[in-house]
């Protein structure tokens, strides 16, 4: 991410507000980066702007009255659901850990990262029940532990007993992997 040149403060307080709002999920160090300023200056711009930290973010985004999944239970669902729109869209957050990545590299298996976008596209389907019919995937890059994987999907078509899902997973700014998958639902179910 390139450093951007040392901004009088409340240019940089309007350029944070307006980064952060476009992009939820970024950490403190990662804005670190972008500003070209110390954490402890990150933080304070936060505390002054009532920005509360990544963590909270999360809570407040998970906590809002989206709609909820129906094709699966919570403890199905690879990652973190923080917004659904039924037949429409969703966004989950997957925070890559030591159990998910090889020991000798850390980087993550390529399973959790497509588990994460397959429990998504099902989840984001209005049925009781849904299947992946298929799945044309293509990892961008790899993913190495500590990186927060930002899931979204969108149903592109979605009739009685089939839906496409598209699924875009970033790191940050970046694409690290995208899918398009085929779901069937109950009403094609036999």
């Amino acid at each position: 991410m390139p450093v951007i040149e040392r901004l009088p403060k409340r240019e940089r307080q309007r350029r944070l507000v307006q980064y952060i709002t476009e992009n939820p999920f970024v950490t403190d160090d990662e804005l670190t980066g972008r500003y070209g300023v110390s954490i402890q200056t990150v933080r304070l711009d936060r505390l002054e702007l009532g920005i509360p930290e990544l963590r909270e973010r999360i809570k407040t985004m998970a906590a809002r009255s989206f709609d909820q999944v129906r094709s699966l239970s919570p403890d199905e669902v690879i990652g973190e659901v923080i917004d659904l729109q039924l037949d429409k869209s969703g966004i989950s957050l997957f925070e890559v850990k030591a159990e998910h990545v090889f020991s000798r590299s850390g980087i993550a298996r390529g399973h959790h990262i497509f588990a994460q976008a397959n429990s998504l596209a099902i989840a984001v389907i209005n049925d009781e029940i849904a299947l992946t019919a298929s799945a044309d995937i293509r990892f961008i890059r790899s993913v190495h532990l500590g990186e927060k994987c930002v899931a979204k999907a969108n149903v592109q078509r979605n009739s009685r007993g089939n839906a496409k899902v598209d699924i875009i997973t970033k790191v940050g700014s970046e694409a690290v992997f995208q899918g398009q998958f085929m779901i069937y639902h109950s009403h094609n179910i036999g």
